[in-house]
């Protein structure tokens, strides 16, 4: 039987993030005189922080400069971290505490297949970085997603082929990334929106230990 190995993705998987960023993006378009609603947000879901911003400026209609965009996204990014240094153990989503341990215990190998660059910082602040075999974050990839890049180096540095992986993702970004890759792909979230993912889950909750147990078999 062949080996099954497990990605994960950040925001939204292990941990929701996404309205710690979506504070942080509000801020600055209100800075630039505009407001962003938590509707406009979705477009920022699976997105790097480049695209995001010109997404945003395009929103509010702005014009910026290349030097005034750098500044920009250091500050935004800046207001995210104080904003992430306050979390603790409570935020991580539910159930996933519980399979990371389940996993790890039964040599499952499982990885971090996330756009984030903060991705290292969350985990250890959640007290999770050890649980991990392998971590991809956003400092190690060239392409973002829907691009599979990520995600094959996961595999690669787990050591299991791409067809034996299963990627968990929230965003249409990362499951169009995954099916790209020739891997499982579940999706967490709205069905409307990752309705390309091999298997749909509404939350977290559902992603039990009998699910994956019954996926990896």
């Amino acid at each position: 039987m062949s080996r099954k190995a497990i990605i994960f993705d950040l925001d939204g998987v292990i941990v929701d993030t996404a309205k710690y960023h979506y504070l942080a993006w509000r801020e600055l378009a209100n800075q630039l005189g505009f407001d962003f609603t938590t509707e406009q947000n979705e477009r920022l879901k699976g997105v790097s922080r480049v695209r995001s911003l010109e997404i945003l400026l395009d929103i509010g209609k702005v014009h910026l400069e290349e030097d005034q965009k750098t500044t920009y996204l250091k500050e935004k990014n800046e207001q995210y971290l104080q904003y992430i240094a306050k979390m603790d153990h409570s935020e991580i989503l539910p159930g996933i505490d519980d399979l990371l341990h389940y996993l790890k215990l039964n040599k499952v190998p499982f990885s971090l297949g996330s756009a984030s660059k903060n991705a290292r910082l969350i985990l250890e602040t959640l007290d999770l970085i050890d649980l991990f075999d392998a971590i991809v974050d956003g400092n190690d990839v060239s392409t973002a997603k829907p691009d599979p890049e990520v995600f094959l180096i996961a595999a690669k540095k787990l050591g299991v082929p791409a067809e034996d992986c299963i990627v968990i993702e929230d965003a249409q970004a990362g499951i169009e990334a995954a099916n790209k890759a020739g891997m499982t792909s579940i999706g967490i979230g709205d069905a409307a929106i990752l309705h390309e993912a091999d298997f749909m889950l509404s939350n977290t909750s559902e992603l039990t230990i009998d699910f994956i147990q019954k996926l990896i078999a």
